[in-house]
């Protein structure tokens, strides 16, 4: 069986490139070093290797099912995520005196980025509780936190999300499930939510909902929404479990991939008696949803660059072992086979899936880390660089992976060949889980539209400003080295273009034309997308320029070559796209298509 991570991958980007070694130097982390950190990888990969990867087609195969009423998981799933919840990761993040091990969320991410690529359907499970206790620890009361946030961290209670309703897909303002006072100081919700992961199982004592819902008499749309803490049991001040709350499972959905999570359609008070509990201020429930929204669309982003990553890796063993063909200028046909690694049009695919996968892990561990540095830069107005930063990527970060990994994982299949279309081999999985990444937590098309519509035009253009000066900065330390100079060229001219086009798509918006412009939104996310990586790309082979010579910062040089020649080329189509309010789409008539 192939690696599912190349940890040395890992190391590069966390210590090599992104500094974490130096957040050490911050007070929240101050008890933490290089060892702590390895020593947090070292421990999620092994757990990883034992106790994830092995059930990872067992649970595709056997996916949760339903028995006399109750939701039967693969045995091995709970087993791993106890063996998870005993090593302390569902703490990762929190303080010691919490129960946490204060990890920087750069190094969290990397550990959690390890899971995901050897089982991303079980690691699906932490990545939901971890999130909504974050949101709980934000923004509920001193008692919600009492009775909930301990229990969560230890991985007793597992979190989810319930947004999705039938008739309300994408569309949040259009959500009906209501809350209504019960007089005592809890409400009572009544309403049904689809596609909620992880809504029903037996994996945990508690499962804990976070929904968003109407307060009977609050306006129509996202204003009207509040968010409601909903307990499949009652929790006592004392953490101890009562009586089941009026949740019932409605059934399970079968998925494509991604089948070891529980898919789950709730219905919420058919007794009339689902006690909920208001979380912050009524009518503030999107704005609060929004935090555990980004979390998990940055989760989605870091699963799909390790589906992609893993994709890779059992690929490149399978072309490195699986001898065919000779090499085109052979002339004796009695020479022995040579490893597909050796033809041209294989190594072609394997470099793409490389710089795809590794462009993803890097877009996605820089926005860890400038999660940290937003929360603990000593300056003010550096953590608001950062917040900016981060709010500007995050469109990218969920969709861009979710797109161009999906590709690699294509391109594993196809590296294969027929093989790769068999389940004897597991690229197909990679890629059958990894389709479900551009559609949730936001689809991609959506991702488009929050990037050209809200987060280049937000602080008038603040944050847009800020991600450029960063690809500035890059591409002249760049230019400085002669090897490097036309992909300095190239990337400073790729940034100039993407900031005319930005220009002009706002100008449009202005003036009347945002139907037009916002046609055009996901090739924007394309150009805006390809542009970050190439810089990410760039700024990575300067570091890898410091090491000593080797297959690592030789492998980091072809790659950024590659995505330069093969993949920056096509911002120019995209930026046309754009620029030229293209009407392809916008002028199309339902009734022609």
């Amino acid at each position: 069986m192939a690696a599912f991570v190349r940890r040395a991958d890992l190391d590069f980007l966390l210590f090599d490139w992104l500094d974490a070694e130096g957040l050490t130097g911050r007070a929240r982390f101050a008890d933490h070093g290089r060892e702590t950190f390895a020593a947090a990888l070292d421990t999620a990969e092994a757990i990883a290797a034992r106790h994830f990867q092995p059930h990872n087609r067992k649970a595709d195969i056997e996916e949760p099912r339903l028995e006399n009423g109750r939701v039967v998981v693969v045995p091995e799933a709970k087993a791993a995520l106890d063996a998870f919840r005993e090593a302390g990761f569902f703490a990762m993040e929190a303080a010691p005196e919490a129960g946490g091990m204060a990890l920087p969320h750069l190094v969290a991410q990397a550990c959690f980025g390890v899971f995901d690529a050897a089982n991303i359907a079980t690691a699906s499970y932490p990545l939901l509780t971890i999130a909504a206790a974050n949101l709980i620890e934000s923004f509920g009361s001193d008692d919600q936190k009492r009775r909930y946030l301990p229990a969560m961290r230890a991985g007793r209670f597992f979190g989810t999300m319930a947004l999705t309703e039938p008739q309300a897909g994408s569309s949040l303002g259009d959500v009906r499930t209501t809350a209504t006072p019960a007089g005592d100081g809890t409400w009572r919700i009544k309403g049904g939510k689809i596609f909620i992961s992880g809504g029903e199982h037996e994996l945990s004592d508690n499962i804990v909902h976070l929904v968003l819902c109407r307060i009977a008499g609050a306006p129509p749309g996202p204003k009207g929404l509040s968010l409601m803490l909903v307990s499949k049991y009652a929790v006592g001040d004392d953490g101890s479990l009562g009586r089941r709350n009026d949740v019932a499972l409605g059934g399970l959905i079968h998925k494509m991939g991604w089948r070891g999570t529980t898919s789950t359609v709730l219905n919420f008070g058919e007794r009339d008696a689902c006690v909920a509990e208001l979380v912050g201020e009524p009518g503030r429930g999107l704005a609060q949803m929004f935090q555990m929204m980004n979390e998990a669309r940055i989760g989605v982003g870091l699963g799909a660059a390790m589906l992609g990553h893993a994709g890779y890796l059992a690929a490149l063993d399978y072309a490195r072992t699986r001898p065919q063909g000779r090499p085109a200028d052979a002339k004796d046909v009695t020479r022995p086979q040579v490893a597909i690694v050796e033809h041209a049009d294989v190594r072609r695919m394997l470099l793409a899936q490389k710089a795809y996968s590794e462009g993803a892990m890097a877009l996605c561990l820089y926005a860890a880390r400038l999660v940290d540095d937003s929360r603990t830069l000593p300056d003010a107005d550096a953590r608001a660089h950062a917040h900016r930063l981060l709010d500007v990527l995050t469109p990218i970060v969920k969709a861009w992976p979710a797109e161009w990994c999906l590709e690699a994982n294509k391109l594993a299949i196809q590296v294969h060949g027929g093989y790769g279309f068999t389940r004897e081999y597991p690229v197909e999985q990679f890629y059958r889980d990894n389709r479900l990444n551009p559609i949730h937590e936001g689809t991609n098309g959506i991702q488009a539209l929050d990037l050209l519509g809200r987060k280049v035009t937000m602080q008038d253009g603040a944050a847009l400003a800020d991600l450029l000066a960063r690809i500035d900065a890059t591409a002249a330390r760049a230019a400085a080295e002669p090897a490097l100079q036309d992909m300095a060229g190239a990337l400073d001219a790729a940034a100039r273009r993407l900031d005319r086009v930005t220009q002009a798509a706002r100008a449009a918006m202005a003036g009347g034309r945002a139907g037009a412009a916002l046609a055009n939104a996901s090739a924007y996310l394309d150009l805006a997308g390809h542009t970050v990586v190439a810089w990410l790309w760039l700024d990575q082979t300067l570091a890898a320029l410091r090491l000593p010579d080797g297959p690592l910062p030789r492998g980091k040089r072809a790659a950024c070559r590659w995505f330069f020649r093969w993949e920056l080329p096509k911002c120019a189509h995209w930026a046309d796209l754009v620029e030229q309010l293209d009407g392809s789409v916008g002028e199309t008539d339902p009734d022609w298509l």
